[in-house]
């Protein structure tokens, strides 16, 4: 029988040294074929989780079940099935992208055949004898997903993978992940403190803070709920004016006053496709301001003190 998902823990715990749980009783439950965005301030537990799920702690593995199959009794072997990139990748500066995915299939046996198709998946295939120092940081973060995906794992554990990049290279990962979840049906774990990234990734959500999950599901069955939609103020000159013209297609005005128009929106699409209209209408959008939404119910949550 296949498993529903592809990582599952039940009441996982651990503390460093009597300080108190890291991780707290967390239960996941990332769905098979699922990029699942696990997400969290620093300090909440993230990392300390992902080490749980690869045995790289000394705790957890009898509650930890990777593909199906418990973690304490499967390594290393369940290891052929699944990637892994924790923290920054280790790389040999002075060799070439190829050569340094050569030298990880020699020493653990693996053939070479399939490098050049795992640099053409993670965009890399054109770098040639280019050294890896002269890489930017976003090309450093892909050769370390291609080191992940050269035994062609099922499931591929990220940890922080965008951390320190610029938008071009947020992007550039936000691209390949997709991509490898589309074309490749890998189910992907990514840990971030970046909720927009997330947002924009991810299909499904688990949030912790403070070791302790505070939710855990679809990102569409989130992004529904009604008490996450967005109070959008745009700035406009004749707000009264605009609000005539734009009732009868945004009927959820909520207020107008002067040169302010808040109206209710459900998204970040429609706050993009108000704008639009009201520009080919010719209402001068001079400002806009999100008073609430996804980012505020984020902040309430990780905030909390207990």
């Amino acid at each position: 029988m296949e498993a529903t998902y592809a990582i599952e823990t039940r009441d996982l715990c651990f503390s460093f040294s009597g300080s108190g749980n890291t991780v707290d009783h967390v239960d996941l439950k990332v769905p098979m074929g699922s990029i699942y965005g696990f997400l969290g301030p620093n300090g909440a537990g993230k990392t300390t989780t992902m080490k749980l799920l690869c045995g790289m702690l000394p705790a957890g593995s009898d509650n930890v079940y990777l593909l199906g199959r418990q973690l304490s009794s499967s390594m290393p072997s369940i290891f052929k099935q699944v990637g892994t990139l924790i923290e920054t990748p280790s790389l040999y500066l002075n060799l070439n992208a190829a050569d340094n995915l050569r030298v990880i299939c020699s020493l653990r046996g693996w053939g070479e055949d399939g490098v050049p198709a795992i640099l053409d998946m993670v965009g890399l295939g054109s770098t040639g004898k280019k050294r890896v120092k002269a890489f930017s940081l976003g090309m450093k973060q892909r050769l370390g997903i291609a080191m992940a995906l050269l035994h062609k794992p099922k499931l591929l554990l990220l940890d922080e993978p965008v951390n320190g990049l610029d938008p071009a290279g947020i992007v550039e990962i936000r691209e390949l992940l997709l991509r490898l979840q589309r074309e490749q049906g890998i189910t992907i774990f990514i840990s971030s403190h970046l909720l927009s990234e997330i947002e924009r990734t991810c299909d499904h959500i688990g949030i912790i803070h403070k070791g302790k999950m505070r939710y855990q599901g679809p990102m569409q069955e989130l992004l529904g709920r009604p008490d996450l939609s967005r109070e959008v103020i745009f700035h406009v000159p004749e707000a009264w004016v605009a609000a005539e013209k734009l009732k009868e297609v945004f009927p959820r005005i909520k207020a107008v006053q002067d040169r302010r128009l808040m109206l209710v929106l459900d998204d970040q699409q429609q706050v993009s496709a108000v704008t639009r209209t009201m520009l080919e209408m010719g209402i001068d959008v001079e400002g806009i301001d999100v008073k609430k939404g996804l980012e505020d119910w984020f902040m309430s949550i990780t905030t909390q003190t207990a």
